[in-house]
C-alpha cells in the first residue's frame, strides 16, 4: 500500500460534512473545514493532493475559495460541489479555476472516481506534444505549463487541443472542429465555450482566433 494522498474537504454542512469525510478517509488522509477563510488558510500553509470544495460557505464563497488559490498559483486540482445544477452555475466554477464539479445529491461511488481520475499519477513517458513553451500529454489529459506545473483538463478539453496541436499550421472552421471533436447535435456555440475553457484554463493565447475562418493553435 502506497503512502495516501491528502485531500482537504471545505464543506459547512454540520451532517454531510461528517459523512463525506468520513468516507473520503477511507481513501485520503482527510482534513476538514467548515468556514471558507479557515479551508483558504488551510490550503495556503499544508501540502494537499485535492481539493473537494462545497459551493456555499459562511466567510468565503467556495467559488471566491477556488478563484484566489488560482491566482495564488496553487496547482493542486479541485473538485467543487454545489447544489447549484443549472449550466451558468457550473460554468462560473469551471471558470474560477475547479477542475470539476460534482451536483448534490451525489453517490458517493461517483464522488470517488472522478477523485481518482483528478488524482491520477502523471506520467512524464507518455507521448506529449509541445504547445510553445508548454507539454501537453493528451493520453493523461493535462498540460504542463513552465511556470506553474500541471494543469488538468476535462476529456473534451483535451481532445480538442490534441485537434490544434497536431495540427499546428491549420485553421480549423466550428463545422471542423464539431465534426473532428464534438457530437453532431452539438452547435458551434459548444466550439466557442471549449476553447474559452481552455483559455481560462491555460493562456488566454493557447487557441487563436482567425477572424471569418475559425481557430489555430496559439503560440504560448
Amino acid at each position: 500500500m502506497g503512502e495516501q494522498k491528502r485531500l482537504l474537504l471545505v464543506e459547512d454542512d454540520p451532517q454531510l460534512g461528517p459523512i463525506i469525510a468520513d468516507v473520503l478517509s477511507e481513501t485520503y488522509e482527510t482534513t476538514l473545514c467548515t468556514d471558507g477563510m479557515d479551508g483558504l488558510n488551510a490550503a495556503r500553509l499544508e501540502d494537499f493532493d485535492v481539493l473537494v470544495v462545497d459551493r456555499r460557505l459562511p466567510s468565503l464563497d467556495g467559488t471566491e475559495l477556488v478563484r484566489t488559490l488560482r491566482v495564488e498559483r496553487f496547482s493542486a486540482p479541485i473538485l467543487m460541489l454545489t447544489a447549484l445544477g443549472t449550466t451558468g452555475d457550473k460554468v462560473e466554477g469551471l471558470d474560477a479555476g475547479a477542475n470539476d464539479y460534482l451536483v448534490k445529491p451525489f453517490d458517493f461511488d461517483e464522488l470517488l472516481a472522478r477523485l481518482r481520475a483528478l488524482t491520477r499519477v502523471f506520467n512524464p513517458e507518455c507521448p506529449q506534444l509541445s504547445v510553445g513553451e508548454w507539454a501537453f500529454f493528451p493520453e493523461e489529459n493535462c498540460i504542463r505549463s513552465p511556470h506553474i506545473g500541471r494543469i488538468l483538463l476535462t476529456p473534451r478539453e483535451s481532445q480538442l487541443l490534441r485537434l490544434f496541436a497536431e495540427n499546428p499550421e491549420r485553421t480549423f472552421s466550428r463545422h471542423q472542429i464539431l465534426h473532428g471533436v464534438f457530437s453532431p447535435d452539438d452547435t458551434p456555440g459548444t466550439v466557442d465555450t471549449y476553447v474559452h475553457y481552455l483559455r481560462r484554463k491555460t493562456d488566454k493565447d493557447v487557441v487563436l482566433t482567425v477572424r471569418g475562418r475559425g481557430y489555430r493553435l496559439g503560440q504560448l
